[in-house]
C-alpha cells in the first residue's frame, strides 16, 4: 500500500513542482492533501505510522520549516509542503528527505548561479527529496 500511497504523493509533488516553476507559489490544496492522505492512511493501517508519529513528524516538520522559512529565505509554500511531509514520512523520515532535499537543491543553486539567476523553484529539490526516500525505504523493505 505504501507504493500506491507513494504514487499519488509524487503525483502531487509533480503538480506542485509545475505551479512552482510556472507562477513560484504551490496551492494550499496540495500540502492539505499530502496532510490529509498522511492522517487518513495512518488511521487505516496502510501507513505503517501510528498517528500519533504522523503528528510528531508534522511539528517536526514545523519547526523545520520555520527555521528554513525564518533564517534561510524559504518559501511559506515549500514550508507547508514540509510540514505535510512531515506529516507522511515521520520525524525519522523528514530527516531522510530533508538529506535528499538538500543535495538536490545544492544541484539547482549549482544550475541557477550558472544562469546567472538569485530566485529559484525549490519544490524539484523537495520532491527529489521524497523521491529519494522513497527509494531508500523500498531498498530497507
Amino acid at each position: 500500500m505504501f507504493i500506491t500511497i507513494a504514487i499519488v504523493v509524487c503525483a502531487l509533488l509533480a503538480i506542485a513542482t509545475a505551479c512552482d516553476l510556472r507562477t513560484r507559489e504551490i496551492p494550499d490544496w496540495i500540502s492539505v492533501s499530502i496532510g490529509s492522505v498522511a492522517v487518513i492512511s495512518s488511521l487505516l493501517g496502510w501507513l505503517g505510522l501510528p498517528i500519533v508519529w504522523v503528528l510528531v513528524g508534522g511539528v517536526v516538520g514545523l519547526a523545520i520549516a520555520y527555521a528554513l522559512f525564518r533564517f534561510a529565505k524559504l518559501g511559506g509554500g515549500d514550508g507547508k509542503l514540509l510540514i505535510s511531509l512531515g506529516m507522511l514520512v515521520g520525524p525519522v523520515g523528514i530527516l531522510i528527505v530533508l538529506f535528499g532535499m538538500a543535495i538536490a537543491g545544492g544541484v539547482l543553486s549549482l544550475i541557477a548561479m550558472l544562469r546567472g539567476e538569485r530566485d529559484y523553484a525549490y519544490v524539484p529539490a523537495i520532491a527529489a527529496g521524497f523521491v529519494g526516500y522513497v527509494g531508500f525505504v523500498h531498498f530497507l523493505v
